[in-house]
């Protein structure tokens, strides 16, 4: 196994190391940067995945808020579990679901794989967090970053157009993370990014039930039985979804929040165990909230960790779901020419 180590005047690191292979043969590998508090961020470039996030706390202990796990192939048995739980890896070209797999685009219907249901989650069957993506740099300093690429294929998954994709993830010296997405295509097309980790405050081995969630959004898309948004907003004044003023976590959620402000907090997590809070930043028109991480017994986590239904809370920011069948939704449509841009930012810090 080989490895390459850097290390800068301020006492910055990068590390690169073969992480395994893929059945094709291709191998992977993980980058790890750390800043100069001692943070510490590792990314495979399979999925464009965040394996694990290391966060100084107390006593110059480190805390690892991210689940995952310890070798490739278990990523990749993952998609295979009864819900899929995308652990850390970029979600693409459509985070969330379309119903009945198809929208219209240029007066053409587009139909899309069905795997979840009768409708499309989540890129479809093999979308970008089953991607192996290139390397395009690894920056060092006081703001150690990685920026890596995957170019989607014409019809890949059925969707129109060649996808290029950067995402870049920073780590800065005051222990924020911070996630761009860049992309443009060939033809037009829809593009609805997200980055797809779940966060525990407490570390990957705990429960987030006891932690306490904050989130700035006074409406909530109305969702059917099946999670489809019906196109309709509701006030979560009075309801078991308001997060307006900070409580503990549900148990239980799957629901996207309308953010009415960009680059305003959108959401925080805060673990009185740990005296740890995560604040998020986003210039998207939605946070969707899942609470989840079960691996049914069948796979293990990071350190052999048995990962259940309250394992982990992911802050997924993006546009609405199904949002190319809405016309009054935030538009998901990136022409030909034009840029797409997301830009996410996680502030940890002690109280």
């Amino acid at each position: 196994m080989s490895e390459k180590k850097h290390i800068s005047s301020f006492a910055t690191t990068e590390i690169t190391k073969s992480f395994g292979f893929l059945s094709s043969g291709e191998e992977i590998f993980l980058h790890t940067l750390t800043n100069k508090n001692g943070m510490e961020l590792s990314v495979m470039d399979y999925g464009a995945t965040i394996v694990s996030l290391k966060v100084p706390i107390a006593n110059q202990q480190l805390v690892d808020v991210v689940l995952g796990f310890d070798r490739p192939e278990d990523y990749l048995a993952s998609y295979q579990l009864p819900s899929a739980p995308y652990f850390g890896c970029v979600v693409g070209r459509f985070a969330g679901r379309i119903k009945n797999a198809c929208f219209d685009l240029n007066g053409k219907t587009i139909s899309l794989p069905k795997n979840h249901g009768n409708h499309h989650l989540h890129g479809g069957n093999k979308g970008f967090g089953q991607q192996l993506w290139s390397v395009k740099k690894i920056e060092k300093g006081d703001s150690p970053s990685i920026t890596l690429e995957y170019a989607s294929p014409n019809k890949e998954e059925h969707f129109p157009g060649v996808l290029i994709t950067e995402i870049t993830y920073l780590l800065t010296e005051y222990n924020k993370l911070v996630i761009k997405f860049n992309a443009f295509t060939t033809e037009d097309t829809i593009v609805n990014l997200t980055q797809h980790s779940y966060f525990n405050l407490d570390g990957h081995a705990e429960t987030i039930e006891y932690q306490k969630l904050f989130v700035n959004s006074t409406k909530m898309l109305e969702i059917d039985k099946e999670n489809i948004p019906t196109g309709l907003l509701m006030n979560v004044s009075n309801c078991p979804f308001d997060f307006t003023e900070e409580k503990i976590c549900p148990v239980s959620i799957d629901n996207t929040f309308v953010l009415q402000e960009k680059n305003r907090i959108a959401a925080s997590l805060y673990s009185p165990k740990n005296q740890l809070k995560m604040s998020v930043f986003t210039n998207q028109p939605a946070v969707h909230i899942y609470v989840g991480g079960n691996c049914f017994g069948q796979l293990h986590g990071k350190e052999d960790v048995s990962y259940h239904s309250k394992s982990g809370i992911c802050f997924e920011t993006q546009h609405f779901p199904d949002s190319p069948n809405h016309a009054h939704f935030p538009s998901t449509l990136l022409k030909k020419g034009e840029q797409y841009e997301h830009q996410t930012l996680f502030v940890f810090e002690t109280l």
